[in-house]
């Protein structure tokens, strides 16, 4: 291993010099004007064919992974004769929705580069004009094209793999990975590797170089509370119709404390708690609380006391968003017909998706709720029943994954990073969701996950950006991955 770190010292400089990064945002530029939502079939059609003619122009070949009906997931590999490793990198081209009014200075697929202040730049001719805390803005610059124009930059720039490397692009990673199963059961061989790097998510709030050994798994539920068949007049009904929308809160109220613990019976019982060794590593972690609380205006932190990325590494229950009546201008004088809120559910390892759903509907039922699930209540129980819940619970779920610190594979990418990048994060498992777990179980590799992305990029909402100093950093830290042995 000393070998390695000492030719990739040797290699870096040489990796800065042939870096051409106005080449590299051109060539970004070129692939964040494609839409790119899952679900828009011809859209992601023409990502998938520049993406197989940007890889194609360095020699690499990219096939089509059928996805029985979806987005296609695109493989391509580097023999390296020798090689006693295979590397199966993984990364998505699909991202999330857009609402395109809410976007400044253009639209979602109209890329800019803003300045420090936030301001619009012009393109640049030379890269002498551009400064690592500008951004560039368009859905995906962070998460998740990054990373694919990362992979061609490195290789520009002199990268030379050592062991064999595969690539995977998913299409529709946004929308839950709907057909990876599927795609995984009819390419096991394919896609066989001795270890696979996820390359998603961003790095530390310190800004430093994050490593994370696993990813929380995630369950849902959409819950809905009955009160009267219609609107009635809040004056007039209001005290003898129960409302739907308070009896809601109280029923969310019960489901945790005010510190942030989840009281649901049984909850926390399969969850695997961290070794001594993961605990050390998050006691390491540079502190970010202050700052995040600062500039996310916080008063307080929703468990007290603990260190973030000790209260990530938990199970969580999240209400992502309520529903009832109107708010504003729209307010009526009214009791409100029903009342519903969206729960979004964060597993640790250990925890089964299916169980813990079943654990939020058994609470729902002992707060004395009739329970009706996927489908709409009848009239009659409506009004035989005083309080009543409609459950409809998101899919099969996700379970999560969590590889030891001292996994051999997930040692070795901390040594290959940390020779290109210094000492990194190293995070037992990051707070999102990624379909890791299905690889765990059909390939059976040890998964790291190495994200590049700045952590305050706007994912998942509008005004999505990479911090140019993150892209270069990525460059080089995916470069140094390539180079492993």
């Amino acid at each position: 291993m000393m070998r390695w770190v000492l030719s990739f010292l040797a290699l870096a400089p040489l990796m800065a010099q042939n870096l051409d990064r106005v080449a590299v945002l051109n060539e970004f530029a070129e692939l964040l004007s494609l839409p790119n939502v899952a679900r828009n079939l011809p859209d992601m059609e023409r990502n998938a064919k520049l993406i197989v003619k940007m890889y194609a122009r360095r020699g690499v070949q990219l096939q089509r992974l059928d996805a029985a009906g979806g987005p296609p997931a695109l493989y391509g590999e580097i023999r390296t004769p020798g090689a006693s490793r295979t590397i199966l990198f993984y990364a998505h081209y699909d991202g999330q929705p857009v609402v395109a009014s809410q976007w400044r200075h253009g639209g979602p697929f109209e890329p800019v580069l803003l300045g420090p202040d936030g301001e619009k730049r012009a393109w640049p001719a030379a890269e002498a004009t551009l400064g690592d805390d500008w951004l560039l803005q368009a859905r995906s610059a962070s998460d998740d094209k990054a990373p694919i124009i990362a992979f061609l930059a490195a290789l520009d720039s002199g990268v030379r793999p050592k062991a064999n490397l595969k690539f995977l692009f998913d299409g529709e990673e946004e929308a839950g990975s709907p057909h990876m199963r599927g795609i995984l059961e009819r390419n096991k061989e394919l896609l066989k590797a001795d270890g696979m790097i996820f390359c998603d998510g961003p790095v530390h709030q310190s800004r430093r170089q994050l490593i994370a050994f696993g990813a929380r798994g995630a369950a849902s539920a959409a819950l809905t509370v009955y009160g009267p068949n219609h609107e009635l007049h809040s004056g007039h009904y209001g005290n003898f119709a129960p409302n739907p929308a308070l009896m809601l809160a109280h029923l969310l109220a019960s489901m945790k404390d005010e510190d942030g613990r989840v009281l649901i019976a049984g909850f926390y019982d399969d969850a695997v708690p961290l070794t001594a060794s993961e605990r050390e590593a998050i006691a390491a972690i540079p502190p970010v609380e202050d700052s995040l609380k600062r500039a996310f205006g916080l008063g307080a932190a929703e468990m007290p006391g603990k260190r973030i990325d000790e209260a990530l590494a938990l199970p969580a229950l999240n209400v992502q968003g309520l529903s009832s009546g109107g708010t504003g201008s729209e307010a009526r004088n009214v009791v409100p017909a029903a009342a519903t809120a969206s729960l979004g559910i964060r597993l640790v390892k250990g925890m089964d998706p299916r169980k813990t759903a079943s654990q939020v509907v058994e609470h729902i039922r002992k707060q004395g709720y009739f329970i009706v699930e996927d489908r709409e209540p009848t009239a009659e129980e409506r009004r035989s029943h005083p309080k009543l819940c409609q459950v409809r619970l998101g899919g099969k779920g996700t379970r999560a994954v969590r590889v030891p610190l001292d996994d051999p594979f997930a040692a070795s990418v901390v040594r290959a990073v940390e020779a290109a990048r210094g000492p990194v994060v190293k995070q037992p498992t990051m707070g999102g969701t990624l379909p890791i777990d299905v690889f765990d179980e059909l390939l059976g590799a040890p998964i790291v996950i190495v994200p590049i992305a700045n952590h305050d990029n706007n994912q998942h909402t509008h005004n999505e950006s990479i911090r140019l100093g993150n892209l270069w950093d990525g460059i080089a830290t995916l470069g140094a991955l390539m180079a492993m042995e």
